[in-house]
């Protein structure tokens, strides 16, 4: 299909905030351009006793969301239909949808016109009763009369109007075709859109992330003027590797979100002021190579005048510290390749170490000459011409020397011949060193094709494809494949796929792919379709992944691990090489289903830059052509290869890198940092208090674990599970509770063990860190004397290495517990008393008697 239709439709489809569209059927005579129907490319219903000279089945597809969705919510109807049209033309009054209401009744919306050349239309419909509902798509027919079509297209570039014409000596008829009926939910409830992001009251910093789209009134800047023009630029994919596709052998790759450094390559985020809620989406400059724990690449500097300096750096892999850096000379390119040569050649008069025939060298071709490159200094080791060929294709090493293939052409027009290339760096027999090497030719070969086409460098079989375009269209209906020897340049099969239907042709050339000794093709019908890459016998026809959005392909497609994957609009999709069946397929769904258009609130996954790494694959939500204000919630995901299950996922539509040693390289389009994914360093640390205690007291034992990569040095460790809301709140000013305040974060867990001088181990326990203070803490009672090392280890994970930490406590002998004092024994006086009473009062009445007597 062409670009056309998917940049349309992503236009369109992108943003949250929709404009209902008004759909009035042309008029019958008079077209919008002032041309008649005929003239202006639209359709007209199958006039009576009319036999058309083609007619083609049809598919057609129609995808609603949300759902389920709230009484009184708009709801997005897309519909769009293969095969394709020309780009001149457009169905007129050609799609018809009826939803069936609960109670029965039925409401029509059409019919209504596609735009022109990709088939596609929308409108918004607001539902108004609760209950289950049908929604159903007719494709009510079109013809087109035979004639010239003219019409004023913006193809010329610069905004201007040129005048293309369609010569269609055929009338062509397309069949009616339907999709559904398909229930779908209306409910009380709305469906909930993106919360809303308060201004900050702390301190903050550019660029400002573009998930905060309320922010704007808040980023005006001075002088407040300019606007915004243009659409997003995309970061050339320069990374070539021994691998056909984005697959990158014995390499670790990251098992977290764990961002260990990150640098500001673009303008990017929200920009505010009075462009409102518009913001930058630009990856920057990427690296190309990463070797022996060094990344290499690309940056422009400013230069003088309007002229900027693109410099090549390179940098330390796992701290972002740039090693050094140098300005490409006029004409010079940046190695893009690895060349491994394994022979070591003794040096001769003149030569020196370091140009000596062995190790590893960094290398460009192109332009008429194969550069390499020192990998330590950045120094030009070699610069030699490769003329008359001007490129090559890098496909292999051979014990001293890397090989390359290249199609020459020879003569022209009738006369044209192909001679394939294959070809390397040899060195004079006199002088067998790099300074005196010079192009080698190991193989001449006639070839039957003008390019090297689609290889399988196992079978060392290339692919090659044509168009069969219909005069009534214009638009390629059917293929012509065929597969030639890389070895002797053999024809070894020719094939024509099904041009009746028009869904034989293929959905784009970037869908080719040869691996296992198949080969596979994308196909308007939205199957793959594979062909034994040795008899052009076709093997088998792949399942459909889902509908309809399954239907509609992106350009990209990678293998790996005996699958074939494939990112698309409504996920990522792995499919069988033997057999065809669909192995598992990936999606990410939105927290909040106004923030994309595809139904089932999926996002899209519209990214050919995809990586395949140590069973994972890395790859990110994006569109063909992205809407302003630009869509919340998009990542970067990583998938395991072989189960579709996902492992983590970082917001940012993010273009992954090249990727080893663990680290994982990505472009964030969203704020134009380049970011390094990976495992970091981590720090702990323990004190023990009292330092001195008696036997049987409580020592209390605390510290940290804190994560010690430049990105974020000093802050929390936490655990997989919560390190991409913790990312999200260092680097993208999210909340630190997620977007929905729902996100409780954990720590990581550190074990404490208690050594005693004979040897001994104790174990105290295993604690779990404060994920927002990096603490730790336990109370600890020891149960004998002597003089501990009190150690608390951290033994890392996904996101971090281990570390360990010690300290000392004391422990005496427990302080003696003093003689308890006897009770006194308070004597009994109580006789003593009587006794003494009763004696004074006997001596009293003596005394008594004894004066009366006187």
């Amino acid at each position: 299909m062409a670009n056309a239709t998917v940049i349309i439709l992503a236009l369109l489809m992108a943003s949250s905030a929709f404009v209902t569209m008004t759909v009035k059927a042309q008029d019958d005579e008079i077209g919008p351009h002032g041309f008649t129907h005929e003239q202006d490319g639209s359709s007209v219903p199958l006039p009576a006793g009319v036999t058309p000279d083609v007619s083609y089945e049809t598919i057609c597809y129609v995808s609603f969301r949300p759902n389920p969705i709230g009484v009184g919510q708009p709801m997005l109807v897309n519909m769009w239909m293969q095969p394709p049209i020309s780009v001149l033309r457009y169905f007129a009054q050609g799609y018809k949808v009826t939803f069936t209401k609960p109670d029965g009744t039925t409401d029509v919306v059409g019919p209504l016109d596609s735009y022109r050349g990709d088939t596609t239309a929308w409108f918004e419909y607001t539902v108004d009763q609760v209950g289950t509902w049908q929604i159903k798509l007719d494709f009510l027919g079109a013809y087109y009369p035979p004639g010239n079509t003219t019409f004023a297209t913006s193809f010329g570039g610069a905004g201007e109007f040129i005048n293309q014409t369609l010569n269609a000596p055929l009338g062509v008829y397309y069949k009616p075709s339907h999709d559904g009926p398909y229930n779908f939910t209306a409910q009380t409830d709305l469906a909930l859109s993106w919360p809303p992001s308060p201004l900050p009251t702390d301190y903050w910093t550019r660029p400002a992330s573009f998930e905060n789209r309320e922010w704007w009134p808040i980023l005006g800047n001075y002088p407040a003027t300019g606007t915004v023009g243009g659409g997003p630029t995309w970061p050339a994919d320069t990374n070539t590797y021994m691998s056909n596709y984005n697959f990158i052998p014995y390499v670790q790759a990251p098992n977290s979100a764990h961002i260990v450094w990150k640098q500001a390559r673009a303008d990017g985020g929200l920009i505010g002021g009075n462009l409102g809620q518009l913001s930058f989406t630009n990856a920057g400059s990427s690296f190309s190579i990463i070797y022996n724990g060094r990344a290499y690449g690309t940056q422009s500097k400013p230069g003088t005048g309007t002229t900027a300096v693109t410099y090549w750096q390179c940098y330390d892999l796992r701290t972002g510290q740039l090693l050094w850096e140098r300005p490409l000379a006029t004409g010079e390119s940046a190695p893009n390749l690895l060349s491994y040569t394994t022979r070591t050649v003794s040096a001769v008069p003149g030569d020196t170490a370091s140009a000596r025939n062995h190790g590893v060298d960094l290398m460009f071709v192109g332009g008429g000459r194969l550069l390499k490159y020192d990998a330590w200094t950045g120094a030009v080791k070699l610069n030699i011409s490769i003329s008359p060929l001007t490129t090559g294709t890098f496909y292999a090493n051979s014990e001293s020397a890397p090989l390359f293939l290249t199609v020459q052409s020879l003569g022209s027009g009738a006369n044209v011949q192909y001679r394939l290339i294959n070809w390397t760096i040899i060195g004079t027999p006199a002088y067998p060193d790099i300074i005196n090497r010079r192009l080698g030719v190991i193989s001449n070969i006639s070839w039957p094709f003008s390019n090297l086409g689609t290889i399988d460098y196992e079978s060392m079989i290339a692919v090659d494809t044509a168009g069969i375009t219909p005069s009534s269209t214009q638009v390629a209906y059917g293929q012509i494949i065929r597969a030639a020897n890389l070895i002797t340049g053999q024809l070894l099969w020719n094939i024509t796929t099904d041009t009746t239907t028009g869904l034989g042709g293929f959905f784009s050339g970037s869908t080719r792919i040869a691996d296992h000794g198949k080969f596979a093709v994308r196909e308007n019908d939205g199957r793959w379709h594979c062909f034994d890459i040795y008899s052009g016998k076709e093997l088998w026809v792949g399942e459909l992944s889902s509908w309809p959005w399954g239907t509609f392909g992106i350009y990209g497609v990678e293998s790996a691990y005996g699958l074939l994957y494939y990112p698309q609009y409504d996920g990522v999709v792995a499919w069988n090489w033997s057999t065809g069946k669909i192995a598992w397929r990936y999606s990410y769904i939105a927290p909040y289903p106004y923030e994309t258009v595809y139904e089932d609130s999926l996002y899209p996954f519209y990214d050919s830059i995809v990586r395949i790494a140590d069973g994972k694959i890395y790859t990110s939500n994006t569109e063909h052509t992205a809407s302003q204000p630009a869509t919340r919630g998009w990542k970067l995901h990583c998938i395991n290869a072989t189960s579709g299950e996902g492992i983590w996922n970082i917001t940012g539509s993010m273009a992954a890198g090249p990727v080893a040693d663990g680290y994982l390289t990505a472009n964030n389009r969203n704020d134009g940092f380049l970011y390094v994914f990976g495992k970091g360093k981590s720090a702990t640390t323990v004190t023990a208090s009292p330092k001195a205690t008696a036997n049987g007291d409580t020592v209390v034992i605390e510290g940290t674990v804190l994560d010690q990569s430049p990105a974020q040095p000093g802050t929390p460790c936490v655990s997989k599970d919560s390190m991409a809301t913790q990312m999200e709140y260092l680097h993208m000013q999210l909340p630190i509770d997620g977007v929905g305040h729902n996100v409780q974060m954990t720590g990581v867990p550190v074990t404490l063990t208690a050594l005693g001088s004979d040897g001994s181990v104790t174990d105290i326990g295993t604690v779990t860190t404060n994920p927002y203070y990096g603490t730790f803490s336990k109370a600890w009672t020891p149960t004998k004397e002597d003089t501990y090392t009190i150690t608390a280890s951290f033994n890392g994970d996904d996101s971090y290495g281990t570390s360990s930490a010690a300290t000392a406590a004391s422990v005496g002998p427990a302080a003696e517990t003093p003689e308890t004092p006897g009770t006194p024994v308070i004597p009994d006086y109580t006789w003593t008393i009587i006794g003494t009473g009763i004696a004074i009062i006997i001596a009293f009445a003596i005394a008594v008697i004894l004066l009366r007597k006187r």
